[in-house]
C-alpha cells in the first residue's frame, strides 16, 4: 500500500522514511482514507514499540507521511519459513505486546498485525508498522466480507491477503474479523497469537491453498501444538498460545498486558533455569552469590500403564506416587510434588519437555505392565540438559517384589546422581507399609474408591487388606477417614463415629507418627461438627507430610464451615500445589474464594478443577463423583446444556446416593433453576446427606438462601 523513501530533513537535519501511496491508487478515495487514517492512529501513539510519525503532508496531489526511519528487516523476512530461537522469540513477543498494549489504551485496535507490519530494528526493540486498518476510538467497523469491499487480492505464497477486504490479512484474521463481526482489542491478540505461533514453527497456524480453507482453519480447527513441531520449546508456550488463538474472544486472553505477564513469566522462568544466582558487590559489581550445594532436582513422571487396563490405572497411579514418596526421604533430592505430575499423565510429550517446562534437571520415566502374578516394570532416569539416560533399568519380578522394586529404584537413582545416604535415609527406605503385596493392592483400591466418594466399594476393599495383614497402619487409618465421611454424608449413626475412632487408635498404636492418621482423625472431628480441632488436626497432618493424602480438603472445609474465608482463600495456591491431583481439594478453597470476594481466584480454581475432572472421567468414566462436579462447575461457567447432561448421568448412575443429589442441588442452583434446587436438595436430605452446615455456606446454592423452606431445611 505503500512507496517508501529514505530522505534528509534538511530543516532538523535527521534522516527520515517518506512513506506515498503508489501512483495506481493514489487517486482512491479509500486509499487515502486509509493513508491518512494510518497517520492519525499511529501519530496520537508515543512509544518505543510503535514507528513514530513525524509529520503529514502533501506533494503534487500525493498524500505522504514522514515517519521514523528503521533500519533492519520485517519479521516477515526474519522467519523465512524457519522458527525462530525460545528466547529471541520471547524477547520480540513482548515488546510487540508492549507497543499493543499501548495502542490498545489509547483505544486502537490495529487489525492487521502480521509478520509484514512487525519490524526488527538494528538496535532497540521491535516496531509496529502500518496503522492503516487500525479502528479508532472505539468506533464501530466491521470486517466487512470480501466481496463487498475488495480492493485486490493479494497471493504470497499459501497466504491470501485482502487489504481493505475482510480488513486484515486473511491468514492471521481472528475468527470474529473472518465473520465479519464488531471487532475490539481481542481481536488483535488472535492475531499476535498467530505471529507468535508462526515465530515458533516456521509456519502459520491455519495455512492453506484457498482462502475458504484458511477461513476453515480459523473458524473450526485447532492448530498443532508447537511443541509438537519444534521439541526444544518449553511446554509453557504450548498453553500462552492455546489461550492467544482461543475461538471464543471471552475465553482469551483480554488485554495484550496480560499475555505480556505470562510471556515476561516463561521467559524468567526460562532464564532463571540457565544461570546460577549472583549478588552485587558493595562496589556494584557482580560476584557470585555463596549458595549452598544445589539439590539435584527429579521430575517422576507417571508411568505408563501398558497392560491396556483402565482396572490396574490404580495401581499404576499407586506406584508412581509410591516412587515419588521414596526419593522424597533423601534430602539432597528436590521431589516434584505428584499434583505437578498429575498434568502429564498420559500426555503424548516427550520427558525432555516437561523436565524443561518444570525447571527439573532431571526426570524419571518408566512403564509398567502387569499380568496376573508377572510384573514388567521399566525405569530410565534422564538428564533434561543433555538428554542423556543417566540410568536405566527393567524389572521382571513377581507381584510380591513391588515394594523391592521401589526400593531399588530409589537407592539406584542415588547411586547414579553419586549421591551417598545417610544411615537414617538408608533405614527410612528400607520401611514398607506391609509385608503383603496383595493387602497393599488391595489398600491401592480402596484408596481410589475413596477419592471419589463410593464409600460402599472403598470399606470393602479396606476390610480385605485388613483380613490380609491386621497390622496395615494405612489401612486403618483409611477406614477412619471412611468412616467419619459416612457419617457426615449419608447416615449419622453414632456407630460410624466409634468404629472410625476404634480404627485410629489401632492405626495409632502401630505408627503413631502416621500423617495419614491424623487426617483421618481431623476428618472424624469434622463429622463431630468440632471444626476447631478438625482444623488443628489437619494442620499437624501437614506439617508432617506436606502432600499428606486428603489433609487440604478438610482443612480447606474446617475453614470453609467456620467462616474463615480470608484464610482459607489465601491457602489456595498451597493446597493445589500439594494435592491438586484429588479433585476434591479444589471444592472448599473455592467456595472460600467466592465468599471472600476473590472471584478471579475462584474462577481459575474452576478451570484447574476442571481439567482434573475431565482427566479423571477419561481415566474413568464411571466416577459419578467427578461427573456430578463437573456439571456444578460447568453451571457455574453457564454452559447449562452440557451441566444438565453430566447431572442426568450421575443421578441415573446413583439415583439414591444423598450426595450425589446434593450436588445436583448445587447445579440447578448454579443454572438459578431454584424450584429443581430445593427439590433436589430435599431429596438429598432424605437420602441421608447429613451435612446441613456445608449446605448452609455453600454459594452453589446462593439462589435459595432467602428461601424460607431452604432456611427451615439447613436449620440455624
Amino acid at each position: 500500500m505503500g512507496v517508501v523513501y529514505k530522505v534528509k530533513d534538511t530543516r532538523l537535519g535527521r534522516n527520515v522514511a517518506l512513506k506515498f501511496l503508489p501512483d495506481d491508487i493514489s487517486g482512491d478515495s479509500l486509499a487515502i482514507e486509509r493513508f491518512k487514517r494510518e497517520a492519525r492512529a499511529a501519530s496520537s501513539l508515543n512509544h518505543p514499540s510503535i514507528c513514530t510519525i513525524h509529520d503529514i503532508g502533501e506533494f503534487e496531489g500525493r498524500p505522504f507521511i514522514a515517519m521514523e526511519l528503521l533500519e533492519g528487516q520485517t519479521l516477515k523476512h526474519r522467519i523465512a519459513e524457519k522458527p525462530i530461537g525460545v528466547s529471541e522469540l520471547l524477547d520480540t513477543a513482548i515488546q510487540i505486546a508492549e507497543g499493543m498494549d499501548a495502542a490498545h489504551a489509547k483505544g486502537i485496535v490495529h487489525r492487521d498485525i502480521k509478520p509484514a507490519n512487525i519490524f526488527l530494528v538494528s538496535r532497540g526493540p521491535a516496531k509496529i508498522l502500518d496503522f492503516g486498518l487500525a479502528k479508532v476510538d472505539g468506533s464501530v467497523q466491521t470486517g466487512a466480507t470480501v466481496a463487498e469491499t475488495s480492493l485486490r487480492t493479494e497471493t504470497e505464497g499459501a497466504f491470501l491477503t485482502s487489504p481493505g477486504s475482510s480488513l486484515g490479512t486473511v491468514a492471521y484474521m481472528s475468527p470474529e474479523q473472518a465473520r465479519g463481526e464488531p471487532l475490539d482489542l481481542r481481536s488483535d491478540l488472535f492475531s499476535l497469537g498467530v505471529v507468535l505461533y508462526e515465530m515458533a514453527t516456521g509456519t502459520a497456524p491455519f495455512t492453506r491453498s484457498t482462502v475458504a480453507l484458511i477461513f476453515d482453519g480459523i473458524l473450526h480447527r485447532e492448530p498443532a501444538s508447537v511443541t509438537s513441531a519444534n521439541s526444544r520449546l518449553p511446554l509453557a508456550l504450548d498453553h500462552i498460545l492455546a489461550k492467544a488463538l482461543e475461538k471464543d474472544k471471552d475465553l482469551r486472553y483480554q488485554t495484550a498486558a496480560e499475555l505480556r505477564a505470562d510471556l515476561k513469566r516463561l521467559k524468567r522462568d526460562l532464564d532463571s533455569s540457565r544461570r546460577l544466582p549472583a549478588d552485587k558487590t558493595d562496589s556494584g559489581k557482580v560476584s557470585p552469590a555463596p549458595v549452598a550445594p544445589m539439590k539435584k532436582s527429579v521430575a517422576v513422571l507417571y508411568f505408563e500403564n501398558q497392560g491396556g487396563g483402565k482396572e490396574d490405572e490404580y495401581f499404576r497411579d499407586g506406584m508412581t506416587e509410591d516412587i515419588i514418596t521414596e526419593l522424597s526421604k533423601i534430602a539432597q533430592l528436590q521431589i516434584f510434588p505428584r499434583s505437578e505430575m498429575l498434568a502429564f499423565r498420559d500426555k503424548q510429550v516427550n520427558t525432555p519437555q516437561i523436565g524443561q517446562q518444570l525447571g527439573a534437571t532431571f526426570a524419571l520415566e518408566g512403564t509398567i505392565r502387569r499380568a496376573g502374578n508377572r510384573l514388567r516394570i521399566t525405569a530410565q532416569l534422564v538428564e533434561v540438559a543433555t538428554r542423556h539416560s543417566v540410568w536405566a533399568e527393567r524389572y521382571d519380578r513377581q507381584i510380591e517384589d513391588v515394594f523391592a522394586i521401589q526400593d531399588e529404584i530409589a537407592r539406584s537413582i542415588a547411586q547414579a546422581l553419586r549421591i551417598t545416604l545417610t544411615p537414617q535415609e538408608d533405614r527410612i527406605i528400607g520401611i514398607k507399609p506391609t509385608e503383603n503385596t496383595q493387602a497393599y493392592d488391595f489398600y491401592l483400591r480402596g484408596r481410589s474408591y475413596l477419592r471419589r466418594e463410593n464409600t460402599d466399594y472403598a470399606l470393602q476393599m479396606f476390610e480385605q487388606a485388613i483380613k490380609l495383614d491386621r497390622n496395615f497402619a494405612l489401612v486403618y487409618a483409611g477406614i477412619a477417614h471412611l468412616c467419619g465421611l459416612i457419617y457426615e454424608l449419608r447416615e449419622q449413626s453414632p456407630t460410624w463415629i466409634e468404629k472410625g475412632i476404634a480404627a485410629c487408635d489401632r492405626a495409632m498404636a502401630l505408627a503413631p507418627d502416621l500423617p495419614e492418621v491424623m487426617v483421618a482423625r481431623a476428618r472424624l472431628f469434622y463429622a463431630q461438627k468440632k471444626f476447631d480441632e478438625a482444623e488443628l488436626m489437619a494442620q499437624r497432618a501437614i506439617e508432617r507430610k506436606h502432600d499428606c493424602d486428603g489433609s487440604w480438603n478438610i482443612l480447606g472445609r474446617a475453614l470453609l464451615t467456620q467462616g474463615k474465608y480470608e484464610q482459607a482463600a489465601s491457602l489456595a495456591d498451597e493446597a493445589i500445589e500439594a494435592n491438586g491431583d484429588d479433585y476434591n481439594t479444589y471444592i472448599p478453597f473455592r467456595v472460600c474464594s467466592v465468599r471472600a470476594g476473590k472471584i478471579a481466584e475462584a474462577a481459575s480454581l474452576g478451570e484447574r478443577m476442571n481439567a482434573v475432572l475431565r482427566k479423571q472421567l477419561e481415566t474413568v468414566p464411571e466416577d459419578v463423583r467427578a461427573r456430578i462436579l463437573l456439571s456444578s462447575n460447568l453451571a457455574i461457567a453457564g454452559e447449562g446444556e452440557e451441566a444438565i447432561r453430566h447431572l442426568q448421568t450421575a443421578v441415573a448412575l446413583r439415583p439414591n446416593d444423598g450426595n450425589t443429589l446434593y450436588n445436583a442441588a448445587c447445579t440447578y442452583g448454579c443454572l438459578n433453576m431454584k424450584k429443581e434446587s430445593l427439590e433436589t436438595l430435599k431429596r438429598a436430605f432424605a437420602a441421608g446427606y447429613g451435612n446441613r452446615n456445608w449446605a448452609a455456606r455453600d454459594s452453589d446454592l446462593d439462589c435459595l438462601h432467602d428461601d424460607p423452606e431452604f432456611q427451615q431445611l439447613v436449620g440455624p
